[in-house]
């Protein structure tokens, strides 16, 4: 029964995510973070923090799966409610639209 809701949840989602990219509100969702991410300053922040990263383990030192190993988490934890908020409501208005998945 497990392995069963698993796939159904997995078809939902693929289904979802079709219809995200049929309908252009992926693309537009993304736009939507980026601008936000930019204007809350996170893009410079976790700028500023990369460099901090190589300038610590020195340039050499530090592989693109180092960096990306340490600022996965803070990325993810600078972002600010208020954009995860405005994400969410925006899914959410399109999943009402599109119901009938």
């Amino acid at each position: 029964m497990v392995v069963s809701k698993m796939n159904k949840d997995a078809q939902m989602r693929a289904a979802i995510n079709q219809k995200l990219i049929e309908t252009g509100e992926r693309e537009r969702l993304k736009e939507l973070l980026r601008a936000k991410l930019i204007e809350c300053g996170w893009k410079d922040q976790l700028k500023a923090h990369c460099k901090e990263v190589i300038k610590e383990k020195e340039l050499e030192h530090v592989t693109v799966d180092d960096l990306v190993a340490e600022i996965t988490l803070k990325g993810r934890a600078l972002v600010p409610d208020s954009v995860k908020k405005e994400l969410l409501q925006r899914i959410r208005t399109f999943l009402a639209q599109y119901a009938s998945l």
